[in-house]
């Protein structure tokens, strides 16, 4: 138990970081994703940057309380869009992105509550 946050922070950041290649290199579900929600090139490359900052910061406990913030910020967008636009399955991909997008965004709600001590707006 006493490295479960450790452990949640670093699946958190392998998924956000493992999907920057397909964000950056342009690949071509990413484009079409992002050109169907209106935000192909600078959204994608944009999300993109963001995701891998949240990544790097969920690696350090000092500031794993904002990585987690700026996941479920990002990741909640992403799951609205889903909901909204993009449909659960993309591609045919059974809905993998999906699926994956709630399990890191409930991941990264728990990382803020064990790290909810940190918050500087909370003290």
């Amino acid at each position: 138990m006493k490295h479960l946050p450790l452990i949640l922070r670093i699946v958190v950041a392998i998924i956000l970081i493992q999907t920057l290649r397909f964000k950056f290199t342009g690949h071509e579900d990413s484009i079409y994703i992002f050109s169907k929600v209106g935000l192909e090139p600078y959204g994608r490359i944009g999300i993109g940057i963001l995701e891998l900052i949240a990544g790097l910061l969920l690696l350090f406990k000092k500031t794993a309380w904002a990585g987690a913030l700026i996941t479920i910020g990002v990741i909640g967008g992403a799951i609205l869009m889903h909901l909204t636009v993009l449909g659960i399955s993309i591609n045919n991909d059974g809905g993998t992105l999906f699926y994956t997008a709630i399990l890191t965004f409930i991941l990264a709600i728990c990382i803020l509550y064990i790290e909810r001590k940190r918050l500087p707006f909370i003290n």
